[in-house]
């Protein structure tokens, strides 16, 4: 099979013209168009997943609601004088509640933010490991927004009978007001 010199150049011509014409539909169409199909699918991942996080939002927005309810009567009350007679007098309850004898409670005010404040108390008490567990239990347990942030335990003595607590923790007061 011989092909003339100038039907092959023509050929080659043309071969070179279409591997031109599809690298530069590569680089104008093609690339554009995968890069562009790419960053939709991405866009819409994020609002299937956005979407899915507001649906759960709604069906959990009446426990939600309770919860903040709750955090918000719970709330150390009214002024920062009376939050803290209120921590001080709960307290006492729990330490005549459990038999405990509280050395001391040093309260401090903290402002994380604007829209609330931290009342951040460190008591030091004594007694033995009953009547610790039990003040622990009630300050847990009492619906007071009070939140345990560190314990630590020491023997007064060899044999464990009697235990010093350094309790420390935190009280939430609110400035909002709510909706």
């Amino acid at each position: 099979m011989n092909i003339n010199p100038q039907e092959r150049q023509k050929l080659l011509m043309v071969l070179a013209a279409a591997g031109a014409a599809l690298l530069l539909s590569d680089w104008l169409i093609f690339t554009p168009m995968v890069s562009g199909w790419k960053d939709r699918s991405e866009q819409i991942a994020t609002l299937r997943k956005s979407v899915t996080h507001g649906q759960q939002l709604l069906d959990r927005e009446r426990v939600l609601k309770a919860r903040w309810d709750s955090m918000r009567t719970n709330a150390l009350p009214g002024a920062m004088s009376a939050a803290e007679g209120r921590v001080l007098k709960a307290f006492d309850d729990w330490s005549q509640t459990s038999r405990v004898s509280v050395n001391s409670v040093k309260p401090q005010w903290k402002h994380p933010d604007d829209d609330y404040l931290t009342l951040d108390c460190r008591v030091d008490a004594t007694g033995n490991l009953a009547a610790i567990t039990r003040f622990i239990y009630e300050v847990e347990r009492d619906p007071l927004a009070l939140k345990v942030d560190g314990i630590e335990l020491t023997a007064r003595e060899g044999e464990g009978g009697q235990l010093s607590l350094a309790l420390q923790v935190s009280g939430l007061f609110l400035n909002v007001t709510s909706p």
